[in-house]
């Protein structure tokens, strides 16, 4: 305890003497990060301290970085913080979740331990210690065996005991210190990074660092006047969720997600060796070297590099509201490193009169790919608040019109077409509508880079109802091709949406109608205004209280493969008389067909034949079973000599249907084999 306390006091004289480095500087960043930057005077040989939570420390220890002017910085230290597990291992025994007493003391044998039964107090050293389950005559219980001093073994019960207690100091002092490793390992408390120096000068000294914060959040306003430039409206809300104010900070607020991940760094990281031992005594045997058949050569040394980049935008304030030498223009930068952020402060904006009596102080630049915002004034942000500051107002160009996009609603909805002719970059964000000087809306905005379009909507527009009707027309065959004896043929089908838009309003208004994009499907006639990823986009005036219709056609095509020998005579006659087949290919089809009527009319001949000889072969069958029957009659022998005549006049037929065959089958050879030469030749 002495230790303990001594170690506090110290620790308390330390921190006595740290230097503060109170915060001067803060950039948040859309990724979840902020850089956070402090500054102070540090005396000779004074240390200053930075407090951080634990959940911090990775980040801090990955971005850290010190800036000194006037002396040297003898170096950095901060509270480690071990893996729970390692920690826990180095003890002689472990505590287990939900575990018995006796399952901890088992693993202590041969410790001393005393026990307190009353009056009575019982020492020695531990044998075992078990838990016996429940019987009929006693419930459950832990049992402890114990050596006692006299040499005898008792069993004690563990639950009969008023207090245990270790006899070795040591074990004693172990078994608090892993409760307190415990503790420790649950516990959420600050970790502190000391900046020491033992050089007799005073210095000036930054620290710059990046640790989570939330990210900052835009909102808009979109002022539509009756008469005048619209005029857009940005601001920004900040939350402080550190454990102190930010009292008169600079701020920037950075548009973009650069790459960020967590790296543990914090924790010791320990890595497991080889267990290693000299082999026994043996026999020694022999010792087969591998031939070489190559060798490395040194390569050059060389160097790697990497890039980051990321993507986003940000606004700033235009010539109509304000003066234009109060602003930096928007210009490609270098990216810069953090301690050199404090260099671009710029100086406070005069207040200027705006639609709705703010002054966005802020100005706005080109970090690399990202996008920076810089709050001309300091800001203060009290510890757990937040603060909504105006960053942007300027005239945008933009243009009112109706979008119909959700085709399930018979209604379209009021847009705005914004173009970014600020120069700067958008961020991302809620826009409120206000026109003609009333609440008209809401809508979402994506980040717009300079010179980019959007669209919002922002509500319904009632006063115009929209109506489709759906056509298709018969397939057109539109191109036939052969090649290799594949018959491809392109057919097209032509489909039609025919919107019909009512505007019961008098007044004229423009129409946007986004007609979806289907894959394999182009357009025929009709040229969209705008082509977006999923949808043309079509323009259309409507005039007041009047009916519109609009159509918008477009064509499928699709191509099937068929192998000539696979088509009937019927089926090429009619893709012969097609008019998108060329004439050599109606010649060359032409005579594709004739030869597969021959062969068709041939094999119709072999079909014939073959039925003549089934059928005389079945009056020959016939016959000699009349005879054999006859034979073994007396007096038929006239019967059986006019039966064998038939036989003989049945068995020239034969004979001449069996040659008509082989003709025919030699025929069907010779008329397949000019066809597949035909096929091999053909091609248009």
């Amino acid at each position: 305890m002495m230790i303990r306390t001594l170690f506090c006091l110290l620790m308390g004289a330390a921190a006595a003497v740290s230097a503060e480095l109170p915060v001067t500087q803060v950039v948040l960043y859309k990724h979840g990060l902020g850089f956070f930057e402090r500054a102070g005077t540090l005396g000779p040989g004074e240390s200053a301290r930075l407090d951080f939570d634990a959940g911090e420390m990775n980040d801090v220890l990955k971005s850290l970085t010190i800036d000194e002017r006037g002396g040297k910085i003898a170096g950095l230290r901060y509270d480690s913080l071990d893996p729970l597990s390692h920690t826990l291992e180095q003890f002689p025994f472990q505590i287990g979740g939900a575990q018995a007493l006796s399952a901890m003391l088992d693993q202590l044998k041969g410790a001393r331990i005393e026990l307190k039964f009353g009056a009575e107090t019982v020492t020695g050293v531990i044998v075992n210690a078990r838990e016996i389950a429940a019987s009929e005559n006693q419930p459950a219980r832990e049992q402890l065996t114990l050596l006692v001093d006299s040499g005898d073994l008792r069993n004690l019960d563990l639950g009969a005991a008023a207090g245990i207690r270790f006899a070795e100091p040591k074990l004693q002092q172990q078994f608090r210190d892993y409760l307190a490793a415990l503790a420790a390992a649950r516990s959420k408390e600050r970790r502190s990074v000391y900046i020491d120096s033992s050089d007799a000068k005073e210095r000036q000294v930054t620290a710059s660092y990046m640790i989570p914060a939330p990210v900052w959040k835009s909102s808009y306003r979109l002022i539509l006047p009756e008469t005048g430039k619209p005029v857009l409206e940005g601001w920004a809300i900040v939350d402080n969720t550190t454990s102190e104010d930010w009292t008169k900070v600079h701020l920037s607020l950075v548009s973009g997600r650069p790459i960020s991940f967590i790296s543990q760094l914090y924790a010791p990281r320990y890595v497991a060796r080889q267990s290693a031992e000299l082999p026994e005594d043996a026999a020694a045997r022999p010792v087969l070297h591998g031939g070489a058949y190559e060798q490395d050569e040194k390569s050059a040394d060389g160097s790697g590099g990497g890039i980051g980049s990321g993507h986003g935008g940000g606004v700033g304030p235009g010539a109509r509201q304000f003066d234009s030498g109060m602003l930096m223009a928007p210009k490609a930068l270098p990216m810069r490193s953090p301690a050199t952020f404090k260099e671009m402060r710029p100086a406070p904006a005069p207040p200027m009169a705006s639609p709705s009596s703010i002054v966005a102080g802020a100005s706005a630049d080109a970090v690399g790919e990202l996008f920076e915002y810089r709050i001309g004034q300091p800001v203060t942000i009290k510890k757990n608040e937040s603060a909504m500051l105006p960053f942007l107002q300027d005239t945008l160009e933009t243009r009112k019109l109706l979008i119909w996009s959700d085709h399930s609603s018979e209604h379209p909805t009021n847009a705005a077409e914004l173009t970014n002719t600020t120069g700067k970059t958008l961020d991302g964000g809620p826009v409120t509508v206000y026109d003609g000087g009333a609440y008209g809306g809401e809508a979402l905005m994506e980040t717009l880079k300079a010179g980019d379009k959007r669209l919002i909507s922002y509500a319904v527009d009632l006063g115009t109802r929209i109506t489709t009707a759906f056509d298709s027309k018969q397939e057109v065959v539109r191109e036939i091709h052969l090649n290799h004896g594949m018959l491809r043929i392109k057919s097209a089908t032509e489909e039609t949406a025919t919107y019909t838009a009512r505007n019961v309003d008098q007044k004229a208004k423009t129409l946007i109608i986004e007609h979806p994009l289907r894959p394999g499907y182009t357009l025929l006639s009709q040229k969209p205004t705008e082509k977006t990823a999923d949808n043309y986009r079509f323009e259309v005036a409507l005039a007041a209280g009047a009916t519109k219709t609009f159509a918008v056609s477009e064509e499928h095509v699709d191509e099937n493969s068929y192998a000539v020998t696979d088509l009937t005579p019927d089926i090429m006659m009619v893709y012969i008389k097609n008019r998108a087949l060329s004439e050599e290919g109606r010649k060359q089809l032409g005579r594709i067909a004739d030869q597969k009527r021959q062969i068709a009319d041939n094999n119709t001949s072999i079909d014939q034949a073959e039925r003549q000889v089934k059928d005389l072969n079945t009056d020959e069958d016939r016959l000699r079973r009349n005879i054999g029957s006859l034979n073994s009659v007396s007096g038929q022998q006239q019967q059986v000599q006019d039966y064998a005549r038939q036989l003989g006049g049945l068995e020239q037929k034969l004979t001449g249907l069996r040659d008509r065959q082989s003709e025919l089958q030699k025929k069907k050879i010779a008329l397949q084999h000019e066809l597949d030469e035909m096929i091999g030749a053909l091609t248009f």
